[in-house]
């Protein structure tokens, strides 16, 4: 496995100097990584002759780009008033009650997060939820907690 230095060092080597080379080496980290650490972000400030704040600023800004460790399998439930309507409240509690976790918690064992999202584009086929990235449209309680024991049984 990479240091993180020389993670940054070979996605800016792959994406180029330039300021609009930030978000493929931002989502390059988190692929890897699965979370952008203060060390990634001032390592990409100093290859894109960035000032840190900036990175900071771009990585904070988008939900995917997560700053914090999060679990190996990243479960996002659209929280719009679409999937709302079709029940996402009860998809949220069947979760956290099976996880042990609260929304925006990471499991102890590390292999979950359970999040929510602005909009994931499936409204007629809601309530969905993501899983790493994987869609899971159309759900039901029963449903959700089916597809998270397979995570858990698999080695996703």
């Amino acid at each position: 496995m990479l240091t993180t230095e020389a993670l940054v060092k070979e996605l800016v080597e792959k994406n180029g100097r330039t300021r609009n080379s930030l978000m493929p080496v931002l989502q390059g980290i988190v692929q890897q990584e699965h979370f952008l650490s203060e060390e990634a972000l001032l390592c990409v400030a100093r290859e894109l002759d960035l000032a840190a704040a900036d990175v900071y600023g771009t990585a904070s800004f988008y939900t995917f780009l997560d700053t914090v460790p999060r679990g190996k399998n990243i479960i996002r439930v659209c929280k719009t008033i679409t999937c709302h309507m079709k029940g996402k409240d009860e998809i949220i509690n069947t979760l956290s009650n099976a996880l042990k976790i609260k929304v925006g918690e990471t499991t102890h064992d590390k292999k979950f997060t359970l999040l929510t999202a602005n909009c994931l584009g499936w409204c007629h086929k809601g309530p969905v939820m993501l899983i790493n990235d994987e869609v899971y449209p159309e759900l039901t309680p029963q449903k959700a907690l089916e597809i998270v024991e397979e995570y858990a049984k698999s080695t996703h």
